[in-house]
């Protein structure tokens, strides 16, 4: 005879069951607690948000607080009666629906029809219904009309992760919550506040892989622990959880990451051959890479960011690594990467198209760009503006030349010339002789002359001007040509 067993697992056992218990939803939950308690009530709400959110869970406890003993209230015990089987899903006033399996116009008909009966204990008939986008459009055309204008004591709770695919006609019916992926150190201190619970010795590096793989969805972190207790049994370390799950440490991601901004393309390789060799998931670690670049790159931007989980020490060896770097190329390497993850997803040789990535993204880092080109050159041009000597004037020659006293006699004509050396020498043709006049030698400052400026060419005559068109137009008008 086999014995009944009656273990719950940790999503179901460690379900929130009051607002105070939802972790990471604080938007979410303040908002529902105000409008209970001011009474501002909607009749459609819309829950959206990734797997293991708390989309279910927090319909559920909305459906406690509205349905409870003296309710609606936020303060009401989760153990009574009404509230126990809501949260077990039998309560005749709290109907769940799965929107995948009851998405034809017939389950909407006989909904509309079942919303005219008074709940049979609460206060309101609460529907709820999930992944409300599985609906078909015919069905959703149908609920319209009820969803509008339903009955007093009728509640329509619908929960989605395409909320793309709801008819625009039915979101603005709703009051839409949207619930964000959980933060990684959140799900991290509650997976060690169940591991205290249930006695078991969980590695606090073990809990931040588990919490960073289920990547912001605590019932996947949940469902994880649950496997590594069948595993390892009641003490649980990082090898266990990168063993199990096929993820990659914090340390090799950051030596991966190393030898990128290293551009050593060989080491990058080896590593991810290893990598591959062991049985890891080889897009989770380009994942963890793309992580790691993009931390580097709000690093740049922002000095006072965190260091993305990674130890301190290597955090500030991977900050002095990419400090040669612009913050766009490292933009560039991770657009490279992009490319990498979006080839990964469908291709069956996932280790060929991560180390073509690799290769082409050290190329990405090496390669010398027309912004580099001109930023050197700028840098040089400030540094020549700045050491260069201040503008001398050109040197003055002092010549000590023989000019004659005033003379009776007109002096001779000078000819015209910019050569100051020339108007010298015709000034001294044209002075009287020694013998009839002292000559007294005054000094005469004359600038070196700098060569004459070659003469300007006329420039050719216009052949517009010779058009016989335009010659008949200067004769009709009288006009004639006026130079600016």
């Amino acid at each position: 005879m086999l014995r009944s067993v009656s273990y719950q697992v940790f999503a179901r056992k460690y379900r929130p069951k009051t607002f105070a218990n939802v972790l990471g939803q604080d938007h979410v939950v303040r908002t529902l607690r105000n409008a209970i308690e001011q009474k501002r009530l909607a009749h459609a709400y819309l829950f959206v948000g990734p797997r293991g959110t708390g989309k279910t869970s927090t319909a559920r406890i909305l459906a406690k607080a509205l349905n409870c003993t003296g309710g609606p209230k936020i303060d009401f015990d989760p153990d009574e009666d009404v509230c126990r089987e809501i949260a077990e899903g039998r309560s005749l006033d709290v109907l769940e629906i799965d929107g995948a399996s009851n998405n034809g116009v017939e389950q909407v008909r006989d909904l509309r029809e079942s919303v005219k009966y008074a709940p049979a204990r609460g206060q309101y008939k609460i529907y709820y219904i999930d992944e409300v986008h599985m609906l078909s459009n015919a069905a959703f055309n149908a609920l319209l009309k009820t969803l509008e204008e339903p009955p007093e004591h009728v509640k329509f709770i619908f929960a989605t992760t395409e909320v793309q695919k709801i008819l625009p006609t039915i979101l603005s019916r709703c009051q839409r919550f949207d619930l964000r992926p959980i933060p990684t150190q959140t799900i991290a201190d509650h997976l060690l506040h169940i591991a205290k619970e249930e006695s078991i010795t969980l590695h606090d590096t073990a809990a931040w892989a588990i919490a960073k793989g289920a990547d912001g969805g605590m019932r996947d972190a949940q469902s994880m622990l649950d496997q590594l207790v069948a595993f390892c049994g009641e003490t649980i370390t990082e090898e266990n959880v990168l063993d199990v799950f096929g993820f990659t440490s914090r340390e090799k991601v950051a030596a991966l990451t190393t030898t990128l901004l290293s551009r050593q393309t060989a080491a990058a390789l080896k590593l991810i051959q290893n990598e591959a060799e062991s049985g890891r998931e080889l897009s989770q670690l380009l994942g963890e890479l793309i992580g790691c670049l993009r931390g580097l790159l709000v690093a740049k931007l922002d000095p006072g960011a965190d260091g993305e989980g990674i130890p301190e020490a290597i955090w500030k060896q991977l900050l002095a690594d990419a400090d040669e770097y612009p913050p766009e190329r490292i933009l560039a390497a991770i657009d490279v990467f992009a490319e990498t993850e979006g080839r990964m997803k469908w291709a069956t040789n996932k280790r060929l198209h991560f180390e073509l990535g690799i290769i082409k993204a050290i190329q990405t880092l090496s390669e010398v760009r027309i912004t580099d080109v001109i930023s050197v050159l700028t840098k040089g041009a400030d540094y020549f503006s700045q050491s260069a000597p201040a503008a001398v004037a050109p040197p003055v020659q002092e010549i000590t030349a023989p000019v004659a006293a005033p003379a009776p006699q007109p002096a001779a004509p000078i000819k015209k010339t910019d050569d100051a050396l020339s108007a010298f020498d015709a000034l001294i043709e044209s002075s009287p002789d020694e013998d009839e006049e002292e000559i007294e030698a005054v000094p005469i400052a004359v600038p070196i002359a700098a060569p004459a400026p070659i003469a300007e060419q006329p420039a050719p005559e216009d052949p517009f001007h010779n058009d016989p068109l335009i010659q008949a137009a200067l004769v009709k008008f009288e006009a004639e040509f006026v130079k600016n």
